[in-house]
């Protein structure tokens, strides 16, 4: 295949001239966000049944409701661990940093009007309603809320189901395994489109936001870039290593998924192949159908190391003394916000606005001043998000065994560990 016949190439110039239309004629720029929004409305209307199938066809095949547990303990403690990483590493990069010193903001002249949705959600934000949202109103509902948890539930629920029907249940299990197989075919299709929504979200983002956005809060954009930049390399590529795995070789295996994330700034729109493709590395699909969905509420580095950046820039710029008391505690309260964030329209601008309520001390209305640059910088985020739900994935089928070691190192391994698999295949 030819270098135009790629899909990452395409989505690449597709990127560059919705760029270049943004800038060049900004009011049909505006309109092209349509094509941006149509695109991301097709991915999420083949998620839902999906992951019903991909979970439902590997966990009842999986037949131990043991081994289903362990797995799912073991992800949980993977996604907390790495949660605390990466509040710790962006709560520690500001600070060094401090992009909102001397900003010297007054919060009562800023204009909150534009903020108003976000904080209002924001009150809907909590442990308790989090827990609560994730149960369906109806078995069909959890299929139309675009809520990944409830989902996931439900497909629990009904393979812990069919698992126990044993033989009875095995012309249903089929049934569903070949749905499977349809739906993404279905992905394969829409994938097509991925250049026209690439093109329609940057040519909406530049000309709505214009490059000013880019220029005035300059500052905290480049060391939000870094501080991502630096956490993949440096944590990310630590985990890799320590399970055999070349972080570069994963990070170009993902080269589209990665390409249309930051084109669209939503990983939904690759929550299908990233599964697919997982499984292609060698991972079982019952850990996969268990890991991917679940990380897509769980395991958010990238909104971590935006929540913690933002809150404390914040903080910065409107003259809010923050002492190492008061930073851990608004950690402890991240720790737990940043658990909602993928499940709320808004994601993580609504998330930040309740953390902040939450904490009390830095201004609520100050989160004014990111909101032109929010989409911004969801270009890093969702990256950073994307990748480590990735890595999330390849650590726990390798901690549970649950991996063909030969392929997955033939494909994404470290120099050091192919030779040595190979030799064992």
């Amino acid at each position: 295949m030819t270098l135009f016949g790629k899909l990452w190439f395409q989505v690449l110039v597709a990127m560059v001239a919705g760029v270049a239309l943004g800038h060049l004629a900004p009011r049909i720029g505006e309109q092209m966000k349509p094509l941006g929004d149509g695109f991301i409305a097709l991915i999420r209307v083949v998620i839902p049944p999906l992951i019903f199938c991909t979970v439902v066809h590997g966990v009842a095949g999986m037949n131990d409701a043991g081994r289903v547990g362990r797995v799912a303990g073991k992800a949980l403690a993977y996604f907390l661990a790495m949660t605390m990483f990466a509040l710790l590493f962006a709560l520690v990069a500001v600070n060094l940093w401090q992009p909102g010193a001397g900003m010297n903001v007054h919060v009562a002249s800023i204009d909150t009007h534009a903020i108003a949705t976000y904080t209002e959600k924001a009150h809907e934000q909590g442990f308790a309603p989090f827990l609560l949202g994730i149960i369906p109103v109806t078995f069909v509902s959890a299929f139309t809320q675009q809520d990944v948890l409830q989902v996931l539930l439900v497909s629990l629920l009904f393979a812990f189901a069919l698992g126990r029907m044993g033989d009875k249940g095995k012309p249903m299990l089929d049934l569903i395994g070949i749905a499977n197989g349809v739906f993404f075919r279905i992905v394969g299709f829409i994938m097509w489109a991925a250049p026209v929504g690439a093109f329609g979200a940057l040519a909406f983002t530049v000309a709505k936001f214009g490059m000013g956005s880019l220029l005035s809060l300059a500052e905290l954009i480049v060391e939000f870039y870094l501080i991502s930049a630096l956490f993949v390399l440096v944590v990310f590529g630590a985990v890799a290593r320590a399970i055999g795995v070349s972080l570069f070789r994963l990070l170009g295996y993902l080269r589209e998924e990665i390409v249309i994330v930051a084109a669209t700034t939503s990983t939904e729109t690759v929550l299908p192949r990233l599964m697919e493709k997982l499984e292609d590395l060698g991972c079982e699909e019952s850990v996969v159908g268990l890991v991917v969905p679940t990380g897509y509420s769980f395991n958010l580095d990238g909104t971590c190391l935006y929540l913690a950046t933002a809150a404390v820039f914040l903080a910065q710029a409107t003259n809010t003394p923050l002492d190492i008391g008061q930073q851990l505690g608004l950690l402890a309260i991240l720790l737990v916000t940043s658990k909602g964030a993928a499940a709320v329209p808004g994601a993580a601008f609504v998330v930040l606005a309740a953390t902040l309520g939450t904490v009390g001390h830095i201004p609520v209305a100050s989160i004014a001043l990111v909101l032109g640059i929010h989409r911004l910088m969801a270009e890093a985020l969702t990256f950073v998000n994307l990748v480590g739900n990735a890595l999330a994935t390849l650590v726990v089928c390798r901690w549970e065994g649950a991996v063909d070691l030969p392929r997955l190192y033939a494909r994404i391994g470290l120099r050091s560990t192919r030779p040595a698999e190979q030799a064992q295949t």
